[in-house]
């Protein structure tokens, strides 16, 4: 007598298996409890820091790279080393609040979230990364961005 399964029943067995577990976590998901005080993944994700180094360092810095010398190659991530654009801190405020070409808006009135809610950062975080950036990597800019001009920047855009 042959008690082994024939590829077919296996076959069935595997795919009723993945069915079952796919039904299931389904199941705990959409029954799960919602947390006071979590977003839903449709809301704006805040960054919670201040520091403009933190922020670089988790944000920006997976396209314009740790050394902030930019790369190349599924797009174009341009450097900020020592770059001349940066001597405007508005350019910068305006770019990081309302996106520029394949960079992502991060201004909560701008941003769009596609595998889920957008980062979003407030006046006072986009004021440090841009103070942290034109006074790091070669970039030496005295003036200062406060966040009541990002706040401004960001009323006079639609």
């Amino acid at each position: 007598m042959n008690t082994r399964a024939s590829p077919s029943t296996t076959t069935r067995c595997l795919c009723a298996g993945i069915v079952i577990t796919g039904l299931l976590t389904v199941a705990v998901l959409v029954e799960a409890p919602a947390r006071a005080g979590t977003p839903s993944i449709f809301e704006p994700a805040p960054f919670g820091t201040t520091d403009g180094r933190q922020i670089y360092e988790h944000i920006c810095q997976g396209c314009h790279m740790p050394d902030a010398g930019g790369a190349v190659g599924a797009g174009h991530y341009p450097a900020l080393v020592g770059d001349p654009t940066l001597v405007s801190r508005q350019y910068m405020a305006l770019t990081l609040l309302k996106g520029r070409r394949n960079m992502p808006a991060f201004g909560a009135k701008h941003a769009i979230g596609f595998a889920g809610p957008p980062a979003t950062l407030s006046s006072a975080q986009i004021a440090a990364v841009v103070n942290y950036v034109r006074t790091h990597f070669g970039n030496h800019y005295k003036d200062v961005l406060t966040a009541a001009e990002v706040a401004t920047l960001d009323e006079g855009t639609h």
